[in-house]
């Protein structure tokens, strides 16, 4: 059977379209970030664009990698020296292509990085909040998850890891609010939508004096943690849509 193909004008297109890229004021490039060569048979999917993750995605041959995290952040140092010379280096030296969707990932309904971790956490959302709708809201599907400490274990057993957890663990669920990576900021617009609880990546200082002070339980479940599963949807999408080789590439990170 012959290897098939797809044009990186097409996925290019194709991506910009389906996460609807223009919607977003996002703090880099969403799309094409690094080009390389014209046709794209093997497809690797992580979350950042490490040097990790780049060496991982030559050894197995991948024509493009697509990730959560890109290069070309705003307010970065512009010049192509140190780690960001050798990431460069590496992907235009192999033609590689790279791809990179930052809030569109987190948004998207299908393949976005919040549905996905609600998959992960047996979690029904009922609708969204915050700025650009990146928030979601909802409850636990499992009758028997019905306190933070519940949830707390759920996170720990499906993530891999012990979520930091400010509240009371017995406190009835109630509703739940979540947005993955560092969406600690959001925790004031989560609970304006009645949360009861709210999950993210990250937690800073003054997050744990405002779910303190509010009795809005927080569970900080990890950056990379909670954000592993949207790339992956998006990358087996495009594999079986264009009939791509395709490999999720998971670079650990304790963060």
């Amino acid at each position: 059977m012959s290897q098939k193909l797809v044009s990186r004008v097409e996925l290019t297109k194709y991506l910009a379209e389906t996460l609807n890229i223009t919607q977003f004021r996002d703090y880099c490039p969403n799309g094409l970030q690094v080009e390389g060569c014209a046709e794209i048979s093997k497809l690797v999917s992580g979350v950042t664009a490490s040097q990790a993750l780049l060496e991982a995605a030559l050894e197995y041959g991948a024509d493009a990698i697509l990730v959560h995290h890109g290069y070309f952040w705003r307010g970065e140092d512009a010049r192509v020296v140190g780690p960001k010379h050798k990431r460069l280096k590496l992907l235009l030296a192999h033609d590689i292509n790279l791809f990179a969707y930052h809030l569109p990932l987190d948004s998207h309904p299908t393949f976005g990085n919040n549905v996905q971790l609600a998959q992960q956490l047996g979690l029904a959302a009922s609708g969204r909040f915050g700025d650009d709708n990146l928030g979601w809201l909802g409850s636990a599907v499992d009758p028997s998850v019905n306190t933070v400490g519940d949830l707390a274990r759920v996170i720990e057993r499906q993530l891999g890891r012990t979520p930091v957890l400010i509240g009371d663990p017995g406190q009835a669920l109630g509703q739940v609010a979540w947005c993955t990576g560092a969406a600690q900021s959001m925790l004031g617009d989560a609970i304006e939508a009645g949360a009861n609880v709210y999950i993210s990546g990250e937690i800073s200082e003054p997050t744990v004096h405002l779910a303190r002070e509010t009795g809005v339980a927080y569970l900080a479940a990890g950056h990379h943690a909670t954000e592993r599963y949207g790339v992956q949807a998006l990358g087996q999408h495009l594999a079986e849509r264009f009939g791509l080789q395709h490999r999720f590439i998971d670079i650990d990170n304790p963060v």
